[in-house]
């Protein structure tokens, strides 16, 4: 069965579970997947009951998809994500991504834990990503690479507008409007984990423009342009990461300053969700 067939599988086994045609697509990252209880007249259906998708083995990804209403819009919302570093092949990490797409969404909210490569940034700020650093696909490691179905897209995507400025625009319109958020603006590495950086490692992401760094992401965000789809990246800076500091980092972390933040989190993403939607 080739991709193509896997996603067409995929979303006829959830559009038998549920009859709602999303307009946008969302994954919740490390520690925010709190947010699908905001989800009104949810259809939750775990991983395991899809067909092609993967389980996801990380703590603070629940590995549920859920269809409903977020601020009345219809969003279909992956609760965990999966990881290169859990050892899948990067067309299997992103095919849910796919099936959005073909369930109907035309726009991809992607979030995630990182840490603050810039100075500047605090745990428990925001960042809106306005460009990335695919690390492991500058090396190769592509959902893209293989054979092209042109039902899927196009052979060679073009990224250099991959984070859509409307939606960017959008998101600082809703953030001003909440004193307690800080959201910055800056560029996303991906490197592929699940060990944390090296100080020199730090310095280096530093050094070519990263403003935080994270394992995931980047495939969600190519597979999206690949098949059309407008795309708002949002992280959650959950450490700092300069390079400078001498505290190792440990997931634990990670998860209670997202936890912090949940409040925060659900108003951001409840705002930018109704603006997409009016």
């Amino acid at each position: 069965m080739d991709l193509y067939e896997q996603v067409m599988e995929a979303a006829a086994a959830i559009q038998a579970r549920s009859g709602l045609k999303p307009a946008v697509g969302m994954i919740l990252g490390s520690g925010l997947g709190d947010l699908a209880a905001e989800i009104r007249d949810a259809t939750a259906i775990p991983y395991g009951e899809i067909p092609h998708f993967l389980r996801s083995t990380v703590v603070g990804h629940a590995g549920r998809l859920l269809l409903g209403t977020l601020e009345d819009v219809p969003v279909v919302v992956m609760q965990g994500r999966f990881h290169f570093y859990e050892g899948y092949a990067l067309q299997a990490i992103t095919l849910p991504v796919r099936v959005m797409r073909a369930l109907g969404a035309q726009t991809l909210v992607v979030t995630n834990a990182a840490g603050g490569v810039n100075p500047a940034y605090r745990p428990g700020d925001f960042m809106l990503i306005r460009d990335h650093i695919y690390i492991p696909g500058l090396a190769g490691a592509n959902p893209l690479v293989g054979p092209n179905d042109e039902r899927l897209g196009d052979r060679f995507p073009p990224l250099a507008r991959a984070y859509d400025a409307q939606l960017r625009a959008l998101a600082h319109r809703v953030a001003g409007a909440w004193p307690e958020i800080t959201l910055h603006e800056g560029v996303y590495a991906m490197v592929s984990g699940p060990s944390f950086e090296t100080g020199a490692e730090l310095r280096f992401l530093r050094a070519i423009g990263t403003d935080a760094v994270g394992m995931s992401t980047a495939p969600e965000v190519v597979v999206a342009r690949h098949m059309g789809m407008r795309v708002l990246g949002l992280s959650l800076i959950t450490n700092t990461a300069t390079g400078d500091d001498t505290e190792e980092v440990k997931h634990a972390e990670v998860l209670s300053t997202a936890d912090a933040a949940r409040p925060k989190f659900a108003a951001l993403v409840r705002g930018i969700v109704g603006g997409i939607g009016s």
